[in-house]
């Protein structure tokens, strides 16, 4: 029974063929095309208007050079919060619970603006490793430690991500099984624990948004600090 609540988190396999490449591409199949026609319909005015506040919220600290990831902020973001919501349906399978592909996504981003940092203001890159007034003894330790909290800024984006969502999906699991056993026992205790689930099912659609959020969000004040 203990494992059983964790083979949801292996990717399944049909005719030899890993099916989380399909879960990564369908999100994208739900997105309305966009209309030459003046007026459009509810879904691409809602889905206009969540994009631009979204944007706007998340490109107000940043200068106008940091203004060329909006795009890219905003795909990222539609995108997350798509697989975490589809993740929530019954039958179905969450990529963002592995940790490899939320690393995948971290990685290359933070390295960018990392980059970005070094090549148009190394001075101020750099400058990060030690504050202004350190005494003199001090200086190799706090290089040392801005060296490994610089290099664990994506490990951290990943590993937020995954855990979150890894113990929400397992509460889930956990208390759906539990009213499953108790409903011929205590029908009472039972129907406290689906209402107790329908709770958790509302908690953990509002963590899959907001975990999306925080993802995008962290990027965007790690690429602050180098543009």
């Amino acid at each position: 029974m203990t494992l059983s609540f964790f083979n949801q988190f292996s990717s399944p396999s049909f005719v030899g063929v890993p099916l989380i490449a399909l879960a990564l591409t369908f999100p994208w199949t739900l997105f309305p095309n966009a209309s030459p026609r003046w007026l459009t319909n509810r879904m691409l005015a809602l889905q206009g208007w969540f994009i631009n506040r979204f944007t706007y919220q998340l490109l107000l600290p940043l200068n106008r050079a940091g203004h060329k990831w909006a795009a890219l902020f905003a795909s990222l973001m539609v995108f997350l919060i798509s697989l975490n919501m589809l993740g929530l349906l019954p039958y179905t399978f969450t990529p963002t619970t592995q940790l490899s592909l939320n690393l995948g996504l971290a990685v290359p981003l933070w390295l960018a603006t990392v980059i970005i940092g070094l090549r148009n203001q190394p001075n101020v890159a750099t400058g990060h490793m030690l504050p202004e007034g350190t005494p003199t003894p001090l200086i190799p330790i706090l290089i040392i430690i801005e060296t490994i909290s610089l290099f664990i800024r994506p490990l951290a984006l990943g590993v937020r991500l995954t855990a979150n969502l890894t113990a929400g999906h397992l509460l889930i699991q956990l208390i759906s099984t539990a009213a499953f056993v108790l409903l011929p026992m205590m029908p009472t205790v039972a129907i406290v624990t689906g209402a107790l689930l329908f709770l958790l099912t509302l908690l953990e659609v509002a963590v899959a948004m907001i975990q999306a959020y925080v993802f995008v969000l962290l990027l965007s004040l790690y690429l602050q600090e180098n543009v």
